[in-house]
This record gives C-alpha cells, structure tokens and sequence, in this order.
C-alpha cells in the first residue's frame, strides 16, 4: 500500500503530466476544497490539471512529510514562473478527502542571501515530534498571534536560519520583522493558528492574519533543534474575497 507521501507525490504529479488520472487518488464522494480558486471533488482537479499541463509545468518536491491522517509537501512550480507551494492533504483509506494550500511567487534571496527552498531536508527526531509540535504552537499562539513578542528569544535560536525572503537570519532581525508598523498598524498580523502538523523535527503552522491590511494566510514550516526553533520557512498567500470563491469551504 503506497504510503501518504507516495499519495501526495501521485496526486501532485498530475499538474505536471495533465494525467487526469492522478485525480483518482481523491474520493470524490468526501473531497473538501479549501483553495478558493478551485472547484469541488476530482472534476475540479482534472480541470485544474488539464489547464495547468499547456503552460508545461514542472513540480518538484523539496521536502514530504506524514502526521497521521496528513500528508504536507513543500515544493516549487514552474507554471511559467518559479512559485512556492505548501500542499496539504488529509486522508481517508488511502484517499484525499480534504485539501489546502498556500502558495506564493518565488522571491529572494533574501538579506541573508538564503532562497525559499534551500536548506535542511532530513527528517529527524521522530521520537520529538508531539514535543515539537507543541513547542511551535505555543510559539506561533503566545508570540506571532498574542504578540508576546519579549518571549521570541524563549523560542527562537539567536542563530535562526532564515528562509523568509525578507527577513535575514538571526532571532533580532525576525523580531524586528514582526514589529514593524505601517500606516500606524503592525505589518504583520496573525489572528488565529488553524492548524499544526509535524513530523519530528518539522513543524508547519496554518495560519491566518493581516499583511499590509490584506487579509493573508500564512504558512509557517519551522524546523526544530534541542528545544529551540533553529530554521523558518514561510509562504503568504492573500485570501480572495468571497465573492471570487469557486466552492463555500474556506480557506482553512
């Protein structure tokens, strides 16, 4: 039986080929669209694939990971410009039944001279993940949502490893990006986490806020060492208005 990763990679793979057949792996009868731009069940993503295949696509997978019913990958797209892509995907019976995603242009590199995508890869510490997991939501719900900003430095390495592409590494310069104002509001705003996957030393949070006042979703992929946020991922999609929305489910 193909494993939750193998089913994400299966599924993802048809934007590449236009394989309508991917779709298959989605059991239309359950399937619940999260992205706003997207019809519901597996006709809403054979039509997503065929319209995707003619601008020759290439998908390639950086990092794959499994949490229980989840699968989530973080990827690059070639859809004649460089995006990168938050893919998640929940499970029932080696189906998908329910889908999100976060996706943005390529930027970078970033003050750091680091790109989006580059950097750790290996899965370790599986034994942490619970342990993990629970260190980035108290995290991302104490310091990004309530804004305790004085408790980043509990959290964060003072050598972070930054792949934000305007943000450069270290612990004070992600503080001061989440302090900044504009218009005489904080630029960055986080209202609520939705939602927390993590296997081992990864951890991704699904987030939802404000950019520059534009109702935004972020995705957060955090890497972990010895109790300490050591590498920080991230793409900020802006939410279409509910008025452009193909299917009623939401973002999140």
């Amino acid at each position: 039986m193909d494993s939750k990763k193998d089913l994400i990679q299966k599924l993802l793979k048809g934007i590449e080929t236009g394989d309508a057949a991917a779709a298959d792996v989605v059991n239309e009868t359950k399937y619940i669209q999260h992205n706003p731009q997207t019809h519901e069940g597996s006709e809403g993503l054979s039509a997503l694939f065929a319209r995707l295949s003619k601008t020759n696509p290439r998908i390639t997978f950086i990092r794959v990971f499994e949490d229980g019913e989840f699968a989530f990958a973080h990827n690059e797209y070639n859809f004649s410009s460089l995006r990168v892509a938050f893919e998640v995907f929940r499970f029932e019976d080696s189906k998908a039944v329910e889908h999100w995603d976060n996706i943005q242009p390529m930027m970078g590199p970033n003050p750091s001279g680091r790109g989006m995508l580059d950097g750790a890869t290996e899965i370790t510490d599986l034994d942490k993940t619970a342990a993990n997991r629970n260190l980035v939501r108290e995290f991302a719900e104490g310091v990004l949502v309530r804004r305790q900003i004085r408790l980043l430095e509990t959290h964060v390495d003072d050598g972070l490893v930054q792949h934000s592409p305007d943000i450069a590494d270290g612990a004070s310069a992600y503080r001061s990006y989440l302090e900044a104002v504009e218009n005489g509001t904080f630029r960055i705003q986080y209202h609520k986490v939705h939602r927390v996957l993590a296997e081992g030393n990864f951890v991704l949070c699904m987030s939802e806020g404000y950019r520059a006042g534009i109702h935004s979703s972020f995705y957060d992929l955090f890497r972990v060492a010895e109790n300490k946020i050591v590498e920080h991922w991230d793409t900020i999609e802006a939410i279409a208005p509910r008025s452009e929305w193909k299917n009623e489910n939401g973002k999140f």
